[in-house]
């Protein structure tokens, strides 16, 4: 094999590589500009509900439980 169709098959698959990368991010970044479509109403709809609201409470509970503890050192306790 003659040296320039070596360089020229070793530089092909780079070549080819990088342009695919950059068409990639052009096309992610597009993607990231364009709103969300209207989600849609499944069957489990109200079990992630219960689910978020369950969340919700741990957290309020978690942040009460938080403040308790804070005012029971406070105490001196």
């Amino acid at each position: 094999m003659s040296r320039p169709m070596l360089i020229a098959a070793l530089l092909l698959p780079l070549a080819a590589c990088s342009g695919r990368g950059a068409a990639d991010a052009d096309a992610s970044k597009s993607a990231q500009a364009t709103p969300a479509p209207a989600k849609r109403k499944t069957v489990f709809d109200d079990q992630l509900k219960a689910l978020d609201k369950a969340k919700a409470v741990e957290k309020q509970m978690q942040e009460d439980k938080e403040n308790q503890d804070k005012a029971i050192e406070d105490q001196g306790g």
